[in-house]
């Protein structure tokens, strides 16, 4: 994520000089499912990391609500604390790990820390979402950094591969199954006909979903991810607040069903597109289940695991997959933030790549999140009839409201669940969120309709 130091060429570091570098003093706080895999990765494979740091990287101090539990993790030779901000400004700790959540508290933990002139680690996807661009802002004035791959995917490098890998590119999309808990879930509704209801509580059971999995089936958590990478995509700041979010708490089993017979999948996507239209551009980010080709490789991505793709102009569309979730999963991302963070010695703040990718002369302010009229892509509607021969009524109003319809066929007795009665599919090719929206509003009135429409967005995400 950062450059190594520059060396001078008249005097190369030797090995015993690097050997003899101080280590980088890590305070961590909290110690629950990603502080303890961070411990324990850090402690297992202490040789590989300090290989590849160049210097080790060793647990000085963590705070934690119970000092007993903490000590059964850690051990006697890391101090312990239950305040963190004596963890965020302690003297002997050069980086932060902020593994404890939420949003308000770790804020103020995360700026303290900064203004200690300490860099930060965090896998808190809300916090950034919600406070990320005054934390940058912070850590842009007093020289440190903020390192978050754990944020996004987890285990998958997709931020690195924007800030890194992709540099070269105008990135036009970025979409994906970010959220494993809500992924599950559909999977689940497809492989085993369960309804909503039944998968969210299988999920729980297994540990896939919290308690209280709000945060996960309203897309919220999927919202915090989609709206770190369309910063470091699009060189723009984190607009969490202007993205449209929709769950999958009112998705029916019958379309997902539906949704197989037409050749697709259902999948909770995260969605940022570049959009110009004349002089002016914006961007769409939004959350929302989604229709994806059966053919797509993101159709097979399932149970937990997690996949983004890119596309760029010059890279074309590249792939990026592996596990949504997990203590060590977590941890290994995190760590590859402080060995980022290890390499810094000697590095000006101006030499290091920028937390979003763009440096903060170059971060546009004034590329704007489109509203959810403004959407443009296809989209799948399947409408109640009373009677089977009615399908030729709905396609030929559908056309006649401007909705350009490219299929229409009726749900297979199979498909259709007992008693729902006929059911008219259809898809549309690319066309406003606005002009379906109308469409919509007006068929339910429409005589040959029996019941609600139900409508989806069709993602094709073509190279």
């Amino acid at each position: 994520m950062y450059r190594d130091p520059v060396q001078s060429l008249e005097a190369p570091s030797s090995p015993s000089s690097t050997a003899a570098m101080r280590p980088l003093r890590v305070g961590m706080i909290g110690i629950g499912t990603v502080g303890a895999g961070t411990f324990r990765v850090l402690a297992r494979n202490q040789a590989e990391i300090a290989g590849r740091a160049g210097r080790g990287i060793k647990m000085v101090v963590v705070c934690a609500r119970s000092l007993a539990r903490a000590m059964g993790v850690v051990g006697k030779d890391v101090a312990l604390t239950n305040d963190p901000m004596q963890v965020a400004t302690h003297p002997d700790v050069d980086v932060l790990v902020e593994a404890a959540g939420g949003t308000g508290p770790a804020r103020d933990w995360v700026l303290a820390a900064i203004r200690a002139g300490k860099h930060v680690v965090t896998a808190n996807k809300a916090l950034l979402a919600e406070h990320g661009n005054e934390i940058f802002a912070a850590a842009r004035q007093h020289g440190v950094a903020v390192a978050y791959e754990g944020a996004v995917a987890v285990s998958i490098p997709i931020v690195k591969a924007l800030r890194e890998g992709l540099t070269a590119n105008r990135i036009e999309w970025v979409a994906g199954i970010i959220n494993g808990t809500t992924n599950f879930i559909l999977s689940k509704m497809r492989d085993e006909g369960v309804g909503f209801a039944e998968a969210l509580a299988q999920a729980q059971a297994l540990g896939y979903a919290e308690a209280d999995p709000t945060f996960d089936i309203e897309g919220i958590d999927a919202a915090h991810k989609i709206s770190l990478l369309a910063a470091n995509a699009f060189g723009m700041p984190v607009r969490f607040a202007d993205a449209q979010v929709e769950g999958i708490t009112a998705l029916q089993g019958l379309d997902v069903a539906c949704a197989e017979q037409l050749g697709f999948r259902i999948k909770l996507l995260g969605v940022a597109k570049r959009r110009k239209d004349g002089d002016a551009e914006g961007v769409e980010l939004r959350v929302q289940p989604a229709l994806v080709p059966a053919t797509h490789l993101l159709a097979h991505v399932n149970g937990s695991m997690n996949a983004v793709m890119v596309k760029g102009d010059a890279s074309g569309v590249t792939m990026y997959y592996g596990a949504g979730a997990g203590s060590e999963q977590t941890a290994s991302a995190v760590i590859a933030d402080l060995v980022d963070v290890a390499r810094l010695q000697g590095t000006h703040a101006a030499q290091r790549v920028p937390h979003l990718g763009f440096h903060a002369h170059a971060v546009n302010e004034g590329l704007a999140v489109l509203p959810r009229a403004a959407v443009h892509t296809r989209h799948y509607l399947r409408v109640p009839v009373h009677q089977a021969q009615q399908i030729e009524a709905v396609g030929a109003w559908l056309a006649a409201q401007q909705v350009p319809v490219l299929r229409v066929e009726l749900a297979c007795e199979k498909t259709a669940s007992a008693g729902a009665g006929p059911q008219v599919l259809v898809l549309t090719d690319a066309v406003a969120q606005s002009t379906v929206d109308l469409a919509v509003h007006a068929l339910a009135a429409h005589p040959a309709v029996a019941g609600p429409v139900a409508a989806l967005l069709v993602e094709m995400l073509e190279g």
